[in-house]
């Protein structure tokens, strides 16, 4: 479900197209010999293996191909290791729409920089090289870091409420209610009615959709 999800973002993606989906570590590395791969969004945790067993086993066998870890893997040391690896990127799960966007499009301005040979000019931009910055595209009015806490809150339960999410996160009703009806919009939430059996409207409630 999860990666479906994500190939649904990659196609919408100018530059981008979604090739194949693997479910399991060896469907991976199969999808991968065939040699017409230039990205892979990869999940640390795999059925039958960890994603950066995959990502060693890539390399051994001389596998260059860019990688991006999308994960809820959250432990300082499988940052570290995926790193140190070579992993491009790494996004944790959940997440808006709009973040995947905008590590992909740093990701695409870094690897057109590359192929044309442009070089470095001072210590600057070899840093920014080492850690790009993305330049959100969060809808006006909304910020992304509010949005990143929304969607967190969508995925640790099911269903909230607008009022649920401002209290949660300090911000108005009216606040919390734009962001829950963006990801509404985007195909990322989905609006349902709680009824809490007393007379009365139904409460909106927000579910979220996109991960499993």
């Amino acid at each position: 479900m999860a990666a479906e999800a994500h190939r649904v973002y990659v196609d919408r993606l100018p530059g981008f197209a979604c090739i194949g989906i693997a479910s399991t570590a060896a469907r991976a590395l199969q999808v991968l010999s065939r040699g017409e791969v230039d990205l892979v969004l990869l999940d640390m945790n795999l059925p039958d293996g960890h994603g950066l067993d995959v990502v060693r086993r890539m390399r051994a066998a001389g596998n260059q191909t860019d990688v991006v870890a999308v994960t809820a893997a959250r432990e300082v040391a499988a940052v570290q290791a995926a790193a140190r690896i070579g992993v491009v990127q790494y996004v944790l799960k959940p997440f808006a729409f709009e973040t995947l966007r905008d590590r992909l499009s740093a990701y695409a301005r870094q690897r057109r920089a590359a192929e044309a040979g442009q070089v470095v000019a001072d210590q600057d931009e070899v840093d920014r090289l080492l850690h790009p910055a993305t330049v959100s595209s969060v809808p006006k009015g909304l910020a992304g870091s509010v949005l990143d806490r929304v969607v967190t809150l969508l995925g640790n339960r099911e269903g909230w409420t607008a009022e649920e999410v401002a209290a949660s996160l300090g911000t108005s009703r009216i606040t919390a209610r734009r962001y829950l009806e963006h990801l509404a919009d985007q195909g990322q939430a989905l609006r349902t009615q709680r009824y809490d059996g007393r007379s009365g409207r139904p409460k909106v409630e927000y579910c979220w959709v996109s991960e499993s």
